[in-house]
C-alpha cells in the first residue's frame, strides 16, 4: 500500500513553506489534491497560521489569503475554490460554476479546473475521485455526517455525473483519533441501536463510564460498506498535534472559544 506523503510547498511569499499530506490512493495525474496543515499561512494567535474557515472570526482578508495560498499549491487560482456551508449534514450538491455555498456535506464536479473544498478542526475530511471516468468529491464526515450518510451521499452524487463506484478511490484525511476522542456511554449506545456492528469502534476509557471512539476506523468502514474496497487513512491527529493542526476538542479543553480550520482540496486539472 502507497503511504501518505508529508511535504513542504515551498512558494514566493514570506513565512514558513506550506505543510501538506497527500494520498497514494489519489495519485493520479490528472489530479491535483492535498491535506493542508495549519502551517504556512498568515493568520494569527489562535487562528495561525494557515485557517481556511471562512466561518471562523478571523479577519477575513488573512482567510482569503490562506485559500489563495493552499489554490497555488494545487497550481490553480484563488477562484478555483469551491466550499459549502457544513452542517453535519447527508447532503452532497454538484458543483459547476456557482459563487454562493449552500447548506451541504458533501460536494462532486466532473468541472476541471474546480477545486473541492472541505474545513475541518478533528471530523474526518474525506476526498474521492473515479480518475477515468473524471468524476472527483470531497466529503465532511463528523461522526454525525457519516452515521447519516453523508458518504453514501456523496458517492451517489459521483454516480450521477459517471463515475463508476468500484473505480473510486478515496483517501480520509487528518481527523481527532481514537487515544484522543472520548466519549459518553449514551454516545456510545446511540451508536450500538443503530448499528450493533459499530461497538468494535469503541474501547473503554480511563474514566468510568466513558469511551474511546475511532472516527477514522469507522469512516473506512462505511467507505468499505458502500463498494470502497481499500480507502487509505492517514494516521495523523488533530487533537494531538496542536502545531500541526486545528482541534475544536483541543480548543474546547482549554476552556472554548472559537478556533481555525484546516483544508483539504481535490481538483481535476484544467
Amino acid at each position: 500500500m502507497r503511504h501518505p506523503q508529508l511535504s513542504l510547498q515551498n512558494r514566493a511569499w514570506p513565512g514558513m513553506p506550506l505543510l501538506v499530506l497527500t494520498a497514494g490512493v489519489l495519485g493520479h495525474p490528472s489530479l491535483r489534491h492535498a491535506f493542508f496543515t495549519r502551517e504556512g499561512g498568515v493568520s494569527e494567535g489562535r487562528y495561525a497560521s494557515m485557517n481556511c474557515g471562512l466561518g471562523s472570526a478571523d479577519a477575513p482578508e488573512l482567510v482569503r489569503e490562506n485559500r489563495a495560498r493552499a489554490m497555488a499549491c494545487l497550481g490553480l487560482s484563488a477562484a478555483a475554490l469551491r466550499t459549502v456551508r457544513q452542517v453535519h449534514s447527508s447532503r452532497a450538491v454538484v458543483v459547476e460554476d456557482w459563487e454562493e455555498r449552500p447548506q451541504a456535506d458533501g460536494l462532486v464536479t466532473r468541472t476541471r479546473g474546480l477545486a473541492l473544498g472541505i474545513l475541518t478542526a478533528d471530523c474526518a475530511p474525506v476526498l474521492l475521485a473515479d480518475a477515468e471516468a473524471g468524476v472527483i468529491g470531497a466529503a465532511h464526515a463528523g461522526w454525525r455526517g457519516a452515521k447519516d450518510g453523508i458518504l453514501e451521499a456523496t458517492l451517489a452524487a459521483m454516480e450521477s455525473l459517471g463515475a463508476r463506484r468500484e473505480a473510486v478511490a478515496a483517501a480520509v484525511g487528518p481527523c481527532i483519533r481514537q487515544p484522543s476522542y472520548e466519549v459518553t456511554a449514551d454516545f456510545r449506545a446511540d451508536f450500538a441501536s443503530d448499528e450493533p456492528e459499530s461497538a468494535g469502534f469503541f474501547i473503554s476509557a480511563r474514566k468510568d463510564g466513558r469511551f474511546q471512539f475511532d472516527l477514522a476506523g469507522y469512516v473506512a468502514k462505511r467507505l468499505r460498506s458502500i463498494g470502497i474496497e481499500a480507502p487509505e487513512v492517514l494516521a495523523h491527529d488533530t487533537c494531538a498535534d496542536a502545531r500541526r493542526f486545528f482541534s475544536y476538542r483541543r480548543i474546547t479543553l482549554d476552556g472554548g472559544g472559537d478556533y481555525g480550520r484546516q483544508l483539504s482540496a481535490i481538483a481535476l486539472l484544467p
